[in-house]
């Protein structure tokens, strides 16, 4: 099944069947919604052959799926994908695609030319143990575009409960996480939280030495100050959209995933102030793709 590839700014997602998938294509549907932007649905029949069996099955001589077969079960996990999308919306554009490329290579292809790009947690092949995918790790790290991690929000409810909270820090990839928060915050009409963790008084020149002693109340001012500069720009751009700037002092990783308890999503840069210049995911943004008990969006600094 094979139809038009996405247009230039279209919500992508990737589709193989799982719960996961299927958690994906609506949350993908209602931001497609929401942006009056097409959905393009996208299947790897690459892997079918791979995970056609159960595990306990290993060794046996099975049957092996045909070309045939594995073509008319990708229609199916497509066909099952567009009723999904349109139980959220019935009039949505939606075009699908399957390709025999890696998922992994085909949503970074279309990653290029995408509104964004979302994912199940896990799919079909993921291991029980692990709380996101290498498809989803993989995307997060190296796609052109924001890349979205859709897992079930947990039961509890923590202080920013149904709001988009964001991790802050001045870098440039936090002001561009901060910009895609505000603007889903706008979409779904409700309220932002911007976080900013510090652990320490943050540096000057490269040459310059932290100091010795300083006062704990001081800092958590002078941070609070910073973050709030950080933010002024986008609250005028965003007037309608209801701010709360939350400062913190501890592991950003471990105050984010706390902090997502209850939101409707979380969104961080892909690499902060902290960031090695080769590496394309942080810790922060690792820990938060791992540990979040809510959807997750990484945002990459656009390439020129």
């Amino acid at each position: 099944m094979n139809e038009p590839g996405p247009a230039g700014t279209s919500v992508v997602v990737g589709v193989d069947g799982s719960a996961d998938s299927a958690l994906a294509v609506r949350w993908a549907a209602a931001d497609a919604v929401r942006r009056g932007r097409a959905l393009h649905l996208l299947h790897a029949a690459y892997d079918w052959r791979q995970f056609a069996y159960p595990q306990e099955f290993a060794g046996r001589a099975l049957h092996v799926a045909d070309d045939a077969e594995v073509r008319q079960a990708s229609a199916g996990v497509l066909a099952d994908a567009v009723m999904q999308a349109q139980d959220v919306e019935p009039d949505l554009p939606i075009t699908t695609a399957t390709t025999v490329q890696p998922a992994v290579t085909a949503l970074m292809e279309a990653a290029r030319h995408a509104a964004l790009v979302a994912v199940g947690s896990r799919g079909l092949s993921g291991f029980a143990a692990l709380l996101v995918g290498s498809t989803g790790a993989q995307l997060a790290a190296h796609a052109a575009c924001p890349v979205v991690i859709v897992r079930r929000r947990e039961g509890r409810e923590g202080p920013h409960a149904g709001r988009v909270v964001v991790g802050i820090d001045g870098s440039h990839h936090a002001g561009h996480a901060l910009g895609f928060a505000f603007e889903q915050a706008a979409f779904r009409d409700i309220g932002l939280t911007a976080v900013h963790v510090y652990r320490w008084p943050a540096g000057g020149p490269p040459d310059d030495m932290l100091p010795l002693c300083y006062d704990p109340d001081d800092l958590r001012d002078d941070e609070q100050c910073l973050a709030a500069e950080s933010m002024s720009g986008w609250r005028e751009r965003y007037p309608e959209v209801e701010v709360r700037l939350d400062t913190v002092s501890g592991r950003a990783g471990g105050v984010l995933a706390e902090l997502s308890a209850g939101a409707q999503l979380l969104v961080v840069g892909a690499r902060g102030k902290g960031g090695f210049t080769g590496l394309r995911l942080g810790s922060v943004s690792h820990a938060a793709v791992h540990h979040a008990s809510c959807p997750v969006a990484v945002v990459h600094e656009p390439r020129g």
